[in-house]
């Protein structure tokens, strides 16, 4: 049974999160089946994670990378409009993920390069400037849509976060990204599931790394 196409749909994500990738890859190919477009949405695990102690050097670092790309994404956003977001994740998370690169700089340069976008927007990476006076400034920005992640699914998960008409949840969580007609069955689902109020988790131990 095929459900009706959504009036909405958001998603959070963070470059750094190789199952964020996976399910971004996932929500991309059915929007393109059935024509709707999805409102990308920054979200950082960085931030999320500001004061905790229980974080790995390793986490530490991917999530510092990930604010990096979050603030170009963001300036880009603020100069060149909403439309920029989804295809600057793309590109800076094929470099990431099935790429296997962790040289930030770098990764921004070539995905800016790639979208005609201008280069001074890769200072954005490591110090937040605004653009206009009075303007939020991009790392207000970015505490204000992570925190719009939160206020729809409470602070205890991550992401990925996907809000179908402003209902809210964490996942799905799948590897290797569904394809096809398990993709749209999978959508379908979702959709469902966000229309139950009340409906709040399913859940299993994951036994595969991310398959890109």
């Amino acid at each position: 049974m095929t459900v009706a196409n959504p009036e909405s749909v958001e998603f959070w994500f963070d470059p750094s999160c190789p199952w964020c990738w996976m399910t971004s890859r996932w929500i991309t190919e059915v929007s393109e089946v059935r024509g709707f477009t999805v409102n990308w949405r920054p979200f950082s695990l960085k931030i999320l994670n500001e004061g905790r102690d229980k974080i790995s050097d390793r986490h530490k670092t991917m999530h510092a990378g990930g604010l990096q790309t979050l603030r170009v994404i963001e300036a880009a956003r603020q100069a060149h409009g909403a439309e920029v977001v989804g295809a600057l994740y793309t590109e800076i998370g094929e470099r990431i993920h099935p790429g296997g690169r962790t040289d930030y700089d770098a990764i921004i340069a070539e995905a800016l390069d790639a979208l005609d976008l201008p280069s001074e927007l890769a200072a954005y990476a490591d110090a937040e400037t605004s653009f206009t006076p009075g303007d939020s400034g991009v790392d207000a920005a970015l505490r204000d849509s992570t925190a719009a992640g939160l206020e729809l699914v409470g602070k205890d998960v991550g992401i990925p976060i996907v809000a179908v008409n402003g209902k809210g949840l964490f996942g799905p969580v799948v590897t290797p990204a569904p394809q096809g007609q398990a993709a749209l069955d999978l959508f379908d689902a979702l959709v469902l599931a966000t229309g139950v109020e009340g409906f709040y988790e399913l859940k299993r131990t994951r036994t595969a790394r991310p398959q890109f």
